[in-house]
């Protein structure tokens, strides 16, 4: 008798988890597009279509209503001799430079408040700082007007109750300081974004460093300069190029409290392609002023978008 013995079965091929559901999968994203298509008429129609025209219309010496003139680029050429434009722009450099600089204060509220050792203490005060955020932009805009009145403003009056009326100003309306007045409404700056970037960042940073760093003699200067601050790098860097954005942006509180004087000394770029469009009534002109700043837009949000990408590619390169 041949002896034999049991063969291990041969192995089956590894296979990989069966689709579920293979027909049933792929029409799911056909209904999410059908789904979403409403919403993409809707931000063509109100978005995409506005913008568009408003580039092509910026090549004509536009009459809405009536028969437009194609000028090619005379429009463009006539914005590089407008000095009030320019104007504009220098006056939205000096506001962006102020708000950075201005970081300083929610950077600071921000350090002070993650110390604090009770969650309750901290929920307390982050509150009391953040409130400030849900209050109306209109709201801010006319209290601060207000404020800055020459004659019954609280500025002034209190300047005179201490004994300093000879400070008191026409803050708003003197091209030495609207400006100035502009760039202080919302003091001390801290309800808004950035504090939130700058809490949220130094609350996710491990306690455990921050220990080590006192257990090494690390006083609190140095471990912000060598911890708090690389480690806010990321977050600076986006929140700086959000804030170029922004400011590019910017003209709301500018109209509401100067309308951009006196002098243009409050001008800014949106204001100033207001004043064409609604006071000049030149439409044309008006639109190249558009496309213009929608350009600058368009390309420093491009450049957000690459820089950000870049930070995640190094980061999962070093992971």
């Amino acid at each position: 008798m041949v002896a034999t013995t049991d063969a291990p079965p041969a192995a089956s091929p590894v296979r990989g988890p069966e689709p579920t559901g293979g027909r049933r999968r792929r029409k799911i994203p056909w209904l999410v597009y059908l789904a979403l298509l409403p919403l993409i008429v809707v931000l063509a129609l109100f978005q995409y279509y506005p913008a568009f025209s408003g580039i092509f219309r910026s090549f004509y010496e536009w009459n809405p209503g009536m028969e437009s003139t194609f000028i090619g680029l005379d429009n463009f050429s006539r914005m590089m001799d407008d000095e009030i434009w320019w104007q504009s722009f220098k006056n939205l450099g000096f506001i962006f430079a102020f708000g950075v600089v201005a970081w300083v204060i929610p950077l600071f509220a921000a350090e002070l408040l993650v110390t604090l050792r009770s969650q309750r203490a901290q929920f307390v005060y982050r509150t009391l700082l953040i409130v400030p955020m849900a209050f109306p932009g209109v709201v801010t805009a006319l209290v601060w007007s207000f404020m800055y009145h020459p004659n019954n403003g609280v500025i002034n009056k209190v300047l005179t109750a201490v004994g300093l009326g000879s400070w008191a100003q026409n803050w708003a309306g003197d091209p030495s300081f609207a400006l100035w007045s502009l760039l202080f409404i919302g003091f001390p700056f801290i309800a808004g974004l950035p504090f939130l970037i700058f809490y949220s960042t130094l609350q996710n940073i491990p306690k455990e460093l921050f220990e080590a760093a006192a257990l090494d003699g690390v006083d609190r200067v140095r471990r912000f300069w060598s911890i708090d601050l690389p480690l806010m790098a990321r977050q600076v860097k986006l929140l700086f190029f959000l804030a170029v954005i922004h400011t590019l942006q910017y003209g709301f509180m500018a109209y509401i409290v100067t309308a951009g004087g006196p002098d243009n000394a409050t001008m800014v770029p949106v204001l100033r392609m207001i004043n064409v469009a609604f006071q000049g009534q030149d439409w044309g002109y008006a639109a190249t002023l558009s496309t213009t700043l929608f350009l600058f837009t368009m390309v420093l949000s491009t450049v957000v978008v690459f820089v950000k990408r870049s930070d995640s590619s190094t980061n999962a390169k070093g992971l």
